[in-house]
Formats: structure tokens, sequence, C-alpha cells
């Protein structure tokens, strides 16, 4: 049973049932066949009809407006728990990476979005990137603030690009996307592999220094680009089929993690173009 003081409030009833309440209240009025039953039955009719259409909110469906404020929320809350980690403690940026990557799988793989999961990704992801990032600024002077318009400019484009038109979603798209994102994890997996054993003379390894991390950065750019662009258009296919609004989180939680893989890999590339 719900708390009737909301229940019943013109501000945080349910519409719907303020609606039908209203409706079934006009109709209770005398029977058919009795004076004043046909006047009752026109005036109900018409007051369904002038009646305002129930808006995908009305009906609890996702709407963009619920994945911007689920976005915008979260992002918030990242880049605050990341400048706080930048001041006082940028050294437990292991743990919020360790930490983060495990929400993140935990929230990839459930079926029904948990706000407080997500909440919690966005605030370990906040301490990693809060502490690699002054670790980068410390290494060349400037090159965050780069990442951070770089990031901001690529997500402009990519939605541009989206809403034009210009670049769609095919199944085939989906496919390129995913084969160069399962080589480059295959490739990163490799470097990973010479820098422990064979060493680096660079901080990225053997693989992503001069010319080559150019290029490999680069593809990465691209690839996290495509994968924005693949997120819109799922965000899309989601408000048209009119999906439950709670997946509002879920899309929210897709664009963060598209979002910290590309500035993650703008702040490698950049670091790159200054020199190992």
């Amino acid at each position: 049973m719900t708390n009737p003081v909301f229940s019943n409030s013109a501000v945080f009833g349910d519409p719907r049932q303020q609606r039908r309440g209203g409706r079934q209240a006009t109709v209770q009025g005398p029977a058919w066949g009795t004076p004043g039953a046909q006047a009752a039955d026109a005036a109900s009719l018409e007051q369904i009809y002038d009646a305002p259409p129930a808006t995908p909110r009305d009906t609890g469906r996702l709407t963009y407006d619920d994945v911007i404020v689920k976005t915008g929320g979260l992002l918030a809350l990242l880049v605050v728990v990341a400048a706080a980690t930048w001041v006082v403690a940028p050294g437990l940026w292991i743990i919020g990476m360790v930490v983060g990557l495990v929400l993140g799988l935990v929230n990839a793989f459930k079926k029904s979005p948990s706000p407080a999961l997500i909440t919690l990704y966005a605030v370990a992801q906040g301490v990693f990137l809060g502490g690699i990032s002054r670790f980068f600024e410390t290494q060349w002077a400037g090159v965050v603030p780069q990442a951070v318009l770089a990031t901001v400019s690529v997500f402009a484009a990519a939605l541009f690009l989206f809403r034009s038109g210009k670049v769609r979603v095919t199944p085939k798209f989906r496919r390129a996307v995913l084969i160069g994102i399962v080589g480059y994890l295959v490739f990163s997996l490799v470097n990973l592999g010479l820098m422990f054993f064979v060493g680096s003379d660079g901080p990225f390894g053997p693989l992503r220094s001069g010319w080559m991390g150019v290029a490999v950065g680069l593809l990465a750019v691209g690839l996290a680009a495509a994968s924005l662009v693949m997120d819109f258009d799922s965000i899309k296919r989601g408000v048209d089929q009119g999906v439950p609004a709670k997946f509002a989180w879920s899309a929210a939680f897709g664009l963060i993690v598209t979002l910290v893989w590309l500035y993650l890999e703008l702040l490698r590339l950049l670091a790159i173009l200054r020199g190992d």
C-alpha cells in the first residue's frame, strides 16, 4: 500500500490514477434511463476526449530527459570525487581501478539496473581518474585539460553525426566495431605482457611508444567514438520501444563507461605526442 499523503497529492500522485479517479467519479452519476443520465454520460465522454494524451513519463517509459539527468548526475559525482582524490589522496587510484572494474562487470551483467551499484561505480571511477590524472599532469603539464576538452569535442562530434544521420548503426557497422575492439583488447594484453616480461623504456609499454603508439592511440579513439554512436543508437531504440524508465540508469552507465575509456585513450595519446 502506498503512502496516502503522496498517492492523493496533486504533486506526488500518479496523474493516470488522478484522471481515472476523476472519470469514475463523473460516471458514478444517475443510472442509465433515469433523468440526467444521458447528460452525465455525455459530460464524462467529453472529459475523457479533452484529457491530454499520456506522455512517456506518465506511462513510466524511458525518455531522453531521464537519460540526460541520470548521466549528468553521475558525471557530476565522478568529477567531484576525482577532484577530491586529486587533492587529497591520488595514490588511491589503484583501489579505484580495481573496484571500478569489478563494479563495471557486475553492472554490465545485471538484467535489472541497480542505481546504488551504478552510483558506486561512478565513485570508484572518480577515484581512479582523479589519481591517474594527477600522475599524467605531473609528468606532462597541461595534458589533463587538453584531454578533457578533446573528450567533450569527440562526444559532441559523435552526437552530431548520429543525430544528423551521417553515421548509421547498421549490422555491418556493429560487426566492424566489435572486431576492432576485440583486436585492440588482444593487442593491449600482448603489450602488457611484453611490458612485464621484456620491459619498456616508456610508461605505456614497448608497443605503445613512438609512431606505433600514436597510430594505435588514434585507432582506440576512433573505436571509442564509434562505441558512443552505438550507445546513442541503443538509447534511441529503447525510447522508441518504450522500455521502462528504470533503464535510464543502464543507459547512463553505458555512456559513463564509454566516456571513461575515451578520456583515458585521449590522455595516453596526448602524452605520447608530448614525448615519452
